[in-house]
């Protein structure tokens, strides 16, 4: 263990009086302090099954930045961004060094961005083995014992999922907390054991210091085709299809979640992939279906049988929100490297719990502009906290849960890019259709997977379009190997007056959530919003 130990030690963090540090263990070590701390158990083919207790996804209500001098004029404070106070973010780091004191702890040095110019050193300490694996399944991992000798974290992640904040004295909304100090570049985690608030507080920091040096932070997955100068991108929130729609095996993935847009291309930020696993099928998601069987998964809260150790990933008793992370190389046709050229293709993907927006569209800048801030899909079940059935919703740059500056930094930079790079832009509905949520039924997947081939490939760059009268969007009025009436939503429900009346209301709550960004938009970028038939 000593091998891979830092000279920079934990006490730089605060950490004093530990029973035992691990140093950047191994994933077959790791399993083993697992299984030995009955954390987890391993599954038929070699995975390893961890239950994350009452937390089963992110808990948004519960993170907070702290407002200090270096950081709070850029912060985009509110609702999303939620502040701290430095008295209350030192007293809860206090709380967790004396939790820590003759207890065991996990360190990960790794890295976070795969483009060597915009890397950051980061460091993960947790209280459990598992979320030390998580960490290092998602992370950019290090190999070299001299560089994980010499590391020195630029931003430090201390989470104990066993102690919880005291409410009435931290004002937090629970017991549970994601603090994130911007000049003291540290994040504290407790009183949750779901693991993705690890990966999400990375890309926070991220999402913070990139656009400062014009680098583009996007909550999308990539891939490319023939070479790496066939890039595409997939935005959307959880649940929506970016892992999915990004595994494909006639394409070469980046990565499934986070990337960075600077001006020699695409990075992929981390070095795993975190893909949601219920009701998974080996027929249409066969690269996930691989990986999740694998050693050196871990799976989250999937229904197994204890005496067979086989798993039941249609099986949603604990959540809807079942994961697996993996490292990348799980991928066979991944590029490890994690970078590639400028993209051709950007597709925003949304769940539309309404069963209104088409299932593909190509949209112009301004278009692209306006959707880009309003991030208009559907929570999918289980992906956050009282989550149990879709709900239609807008998240500001399809991710403003990690997005702490102004929108409007984001939105900016991402039209000068599109612009500089001639990118096609399209909107993919991979939600209802028939009907909004609970009377009609989900895009199918094979269908979906047709029109996206089909645009990336340049298939649809010169065909016939009719623009939808809501929206303004161009629609392909055909594509080879999809029913014609599923390019156009009204013909699909039995009541086209439904149809109307869903829109209007779909429209209304464009038109009100908008408002916040009137006074910073292009009359142009105005005239994208969708008009009630």
């Amino acid at each position: 263990m000593s091998d891979y130990r830092s000279t920079y030690g934990l006490e730089h963090h605060g950490f004093e009086n530990l029973e035992h540090e691990y140093w950047n263990l191994t994933t077959p070590a790791l399993y083993e302090q697992v299984v030995r701390r009955r954390e987890g158990v391993m599954a038929h083919r070699g995975p390893l099954v961890v239950r994350t207790g009452d937390h089963t996804g992110r808990s948004p209500n519960d993170k907070f930045i702290v407002r200090e001098p270096s950081s709070e004029n850029d912060i985009w404070w509110g609702r999303v961004n939620q502040e701290c106070t430095e008295e209350n973010f030192n007293d809860l780091h206090r709380r967790m060094m004396a939790y820590f004191q003759n207890k065991d702890a996990f360190v990960q040095d790794c890295y976070v961005g795969c483009d060597p110019n915009y890397q950051l050193p980061i460091r993960i300490v947790t209280e459990q083995a598992w979320h030390s694996l998580f960490a290092r399944n998602m992370m950019i991992r290090i190999f070299d014992a001299d560089v994980l000798h010499n590391h020195q974290p630029a931003f430090t992640i201390i989470d104990a999922p066993n102690i919880n904040a005291i409410p009435e004295q931290h004002c937090t909304s629970t017991g549970a907390f994601i603090l994130v100090h911007f000049a003291k570049r540290m994040v504290l985690i407790g009183g949750t054991r779901y693991a993705g608030e690890i990966k999400k507080s990375v890309f926070t920091i991220m999402n913070y210091l990139l656009p400062k040096r014009g680098v583009m932070p996007m909550h999308c997955s990539a891939n490319y085709g023939a070479d790496r100068d066939d890039a595409a991108l997939f935005f959307g929130l959880s649940g929506t299809g970016k892992t999915t729609l990004s595994n494909d095996s006639t394409r070469t993935l980046i990565g499934d979640d986070e990337h960075g847009w600077s001006d020699d291309g695409i990075f992929n930020f981390e070095g795993g992939s975190y893909a949601k696993v219920i009701r998974l099928s080996p027929e249409g998601e066969p690269e996930i279906w691989e990986a999740a069987r694998q050693f050196g998964t871990i799976l989250e809260n999937v229904k197994m049988d204890a005496s067979r150790r086989r798993m039941d990933l249609n099986d949603a008793t604990f959540t809807e929100n079942t994961r697996a992370s993996y490292p990348i190389s799980h991928i066979p046709n991944a590029d490890e490297s994690g970078m590639s050229g400028h993209p051709k293709h950007i597709v925003f993907l949304t769940a539309d719990a309404f069963g209104v927006m088409p299932p593909i569209s190509r949209l112009t800048p301004d278009q692209a502009q306006y959707h880009f801030l309003a991030g208009y899909t559907a929570k999918v079940a289980g992906t956050e906290q009282g989550v149990t059935e879709p709900q239609a919703t807008f998240s500001t740059c399809f991710g403003a849960p990690f997005m702490p500056l102004q929108p409007t930094v984001y939105a900016k930079l991402l039209a000068e890019k599109i612009e500089r790079h001639n990118v096609s832009i399209w909107l993919v509905n991979t939600g209802w259709t028939g009907g909004p949520y609970g009377e009609g039924h989900r895009m199918n997947l094979g269908h979906t997977r047709m029109m996206v081939r089909a645009a990336l490939r340049g298939d649809l760059d010169n065909v016939a379009t009719t623009t939808d009268p809501i929206f303004g969007f161009a629609i392909p009025q055909a594509v080879e190997g999809v029913p014609t009436e599923v390019l156009k939503p009204r013909s699909t429900w039995r009541d086209p007056d439904d149809y109307d009346t869903k829109a209007r209301a779909l429209v209304g709550r464009f038109h009100t959530y908008m408002k916040q960004f009137e006074d910073n938009m292009s009359d142009a970028v105005k005239a994208a919003a969708p008009v009630a038939p």
